[in-house]
């Protein structure tokens, strides 16, 4: 506890500091940008995703708030740094924590699959009996030669 407490206050303080010292310099410092989120955004994030158990990384619903902390984390600190969001540092950087926290997470829940044949059936069933009625009146209209001139 004391431990995640001075981590925390280190982070403030390196936030704090950030906030004080880039006002007075137009324009975003990329690499003191970069060093900001690995410090204080990477440190909170890791923090949060190892007090979840590992067999959790992958489920959606558990690591959603952890996720979402981390990309406000980045935004926030690119608001106060005069930097753009996204940016190619935020890109590479969460390149980085998918391929060290999630690489391993299938993508089950975002496969596209078919939907029920209920649903299915009439979008294919319509379409065909559509044109099978049409062929069968085009033949029918073709061997009535009545009227024709």
């Amino acid at each position: 506890m004391a431990l995640e407490s001075a981590s925390l206050l280190k982070a403030g303080l390196v936030l704090l500091m950030a906030a004080q010292v880039l006002p007075a310099v137009s324009g975003c410092n990329r690499g003191f940008y970069e060093r900001v989120i690995n410090d204080f955004c990477l440190a909170k994030f890791k923090f949060d995703m190892g007090g979840l158990d590992r067999g959790l990384w992958c489920s959606w619903p558990d690591t959603t708030e952890i996720y979402e902390g981390l990309t406000n984390c980045t935004y926030q600190v690119a608001l106060r740094m005069d930097c753009f969001w996204p940016n190619q540092i935020v890109d590479h950087f969460f390149m980085h924590i998918h391929r060290i926290y999630f690489h391993d997470c299938a993508l089950t829940g975002r496969l596209l699959h078919d939907p029920p044949i209920h649903i299915l059936a009439p979008f294919i069933a319509v379409p065909v009996l559509i044109t099978l009625l049409m062929t069968a009146l085009v033949v029918w209209r073709s061997k009535r030669t009545e009227g024709v001139l």
